[in-house]
């Protein structure tokens, strides 16, 4: 049937000839299709042309599906309620245009005045999709054999952040017009709303069934790293009471028991872990065999990250669109090709640099690949000299 769709078979005939199977339809067969769409080598570009057309077609019988909802206080009852919130948003946007009906042309320059102050907001949904990204897609990825369409939803969340940034712009420019901001607003609340409705009939009731009550502990654990969007913020979970024998081996290392010594000195973990996370840039480890091993915690990260990586394919790190780029960069490290990569990009007002470096051991052997990322705004304003401590 969906086959059928995407190559533009009529759809009301598609429709009755499996119709049977549309009005049985799960969330679990909706991954599995488009898992072995993507198997078949189908681009996550042309699974979301049609993707939309599809879940329409078979609506009524993943609404109709049973399946236990999150308990009150966990992660996933957090990203549903996130969802409710930005639902609620969006549907006081629609009230505002609706106000100027009749003369969003007259009033436009208000009317972007006010608008603006709402997309603006939207910017606070991003850690919503972050977390999906950094934390349950990691874990439903290790869990899942159809774990591929996570990709075509990660794609979906590019395209809503390209077009909220597209019309801040708009919104922000004095020649701009409101039958271009009234499309792409229209735009917008299809991805979103559409984004929702995929989360809540597909993705949710599956992991639902699938992720261990440990798993989902570690997951809400692992968010409060991240901002709840238009939600109140739960407090931390208190951990478990450690044993004694488990406080005397942390004591112990503490004390510097255990030593990591090189030809350059000797460091403790614990002074190991402060010079990490107190150097002004983000590193992420990958290992020879394309996992991630470690990444560190500076107080201003530059990109989220979070625990649930750990082990995580390095492919899986990253969107669909630019996948193809870090397996070029790590097949040139590999095979000796390279040793360095850089990029360099603007944003939310800051310049930011991004390495990436081989790491190879004295055999020459690969061993893997630091990515190193750096603000470095304040670095590329610097003028003249300061050879002197300024700090009065």
């Amino acid at each position: 049937f969906s086959l059928g769709m995407m190559s533009g078979e009529d759809g009301k005939m598609l429709i009755t000839k499996y119709q049977d199977v549309i009005a049985h339809v799960t969330p679990q067969d909706m991954l599995k299709l488009e898992d072995k769409q993507m198997q078949m080598g189908i681009k996550p570009a042309d699974i979301k042309k049609d993707v939309n057309k599809v879940i329409n077609v078979l609506f009524k019988g993943l609404k109709e599906y049973q399946w236990e909802k999150p308990e009150e206080g966990t992660f996933l009852y957090f990203l549903m309620l996130e969802n409710r919130a930005m639902e609620f948003k969006l549907n006081g946007v629609k009230k505002i245009i609706k106000s100027y009906r009749g003369r969003e042309v007259s009033d436009f320059d208000q009317l972007r005045t006010d608008l603006l102050i709402r997309f603006h907001e939207f910017q606070e949904f991003e850690s919503h999709y972050v977390k999906k990204e950094n934390i349950l897609f990691p874990l439903l990825e290790k869990i899942w054999p159809d774990y591929r369409p996570l990709k075509v939803m990660w794609s979906l969340h590019d395209d809503i952040r390209k077009k909220l940034k597209h019309i801040l712009q708009i919104l922000q420019t004095d020649n701009s017009s409101w039958a271009e901001l009234n499309r792409e607003i229209g735009v917008y609340y299809f991805l979103v709303f559409g984004m929702i409705q995929k989360e809540d009939l597909i993705i949710y009731p599956v992991a639902s069934e699938t992720v261990s009550k440990e798993d989902w502990n570690k997951m809400h654990e692992q968010s409060f790293e991240f901002h709840f969007p238009f939600i109140e913020s739960p407090a931390p979970q208190e951990k478990a009471e450690e044993s004694v024998s488990d406080k005397q081996v942390e004591i112990s290392r503490l004390d510097g028991d255990i030593m990591i010594r090189t030809e350059t000195g000797d460091l403790s973990i614990e002074q190991i872990v402060l010079l990490f996370n107190n150097l002004p840039v983000d590193i992420t480890f990958v290992d020879e065999n394309d996992e991630v091993r470690f990444f560190t915690r500076p107080e201003e990260r530059i990109f989220p990250r979070s625990p649930a990586i750990i082990g995580r394919a390095v492919q899986h790190c990253h969107p669909p669109e630019s996948v193809h780029i870090v397996e070029k960069i790590v097949a040139a490290f590999r095979n000796g090709e390279k040793d360095k990569a850089e990029f360099w990009l603007e944003s939310k007002g800051k310049y930011i640099l991004i390495q990436y470096f081989a790491l190879r051991n004295t055999a020459n052997e690969y061993r893997g690949v630091i990515e190193v990322s750096q603000d470095v705004t304040g670095i590329r304003a610097l003028k003249g000299e300061q050879r002197l401590l300024d700090w009065i």
